[in-house]
């Protein structure tokens, strides 16, 4: 056995311990402290039900409506003079919004083109640095009641467009197109 898999196997358990050992050396009851947990955890989980299903929703409209494709065509011509393939950008609009959404285009990319084509390995790039800011800032900064938010969101998106830039030049560098 290896030391990463030896580490691996007893982390958790060890870490659990590690809690159960200081809730009992700081006299805590650490079980009701557990359950209280679970209690709050379940409350926090239906306070985000709404805004999943709206970013779901809506997600769910604008790639059935045709308005993504719409966009993605009225920008090629300028995507093909600068080198960036246009099949990619449902990914790159979708990925602030949803992980999920994401996680699909993603899929449907490599199915269709391969995952060792330039456009399977730019978009797991791109899956991989960027993040899902405005899921981000609608789910949790709603369920915690903050309401404004724009330098959160201009500083998401920035590292968003930094992300999705430093994928295309990268991936361009390393693999070509």
């Amino acid at each position: 056995m290896s030391v990463i898999t030896g580490i691996s196997i007893w982390i958790i358990p060890m870490f659990i311990l590690i809690v159960l050992l200081t809730a009992m050396l700081k006299k805590l009851p650490a079980y009701e402290l557990f359950v209280e947990g679970g209690k709050e955890g379940v409350k926090i989980s239906f306070s985000l039900l709404p805004f999943l299903v709206g970013m779901l929703v809506s997600i769910s409209i604008l790639r059935s409506s045709g308005a993504l494709d719409a966009f993605v065509d009225l920008i090629t011509p300028v995507l093909s003079y600068i080198g960036i393939p246009a099949d990619i950008v449902p990914l790159a609009l979708v990925r602030p919004i949803s992980g999920n959404a994401a996680l699909g285009v993603t899929t449907e990319l490599i199915a269709e083109h391969g995952p060792d084509s330039f456009i399977g390995r730019l978009a797991s790039t791109m899956q991989g640095s960027t993040d899902t800011t405005l899921y981000i800032l609608t789910v949790y900064f709603g369920a915690v009641g903050i309401r404004k938010m724009g330098y959160a969101l201009k500083v998401g998106l920035l590292a968003d467009l930094i992300g999705l830039t430093a994928a295309v030049v990268i991936v361009t560098i390393v693999f070509g197109s």
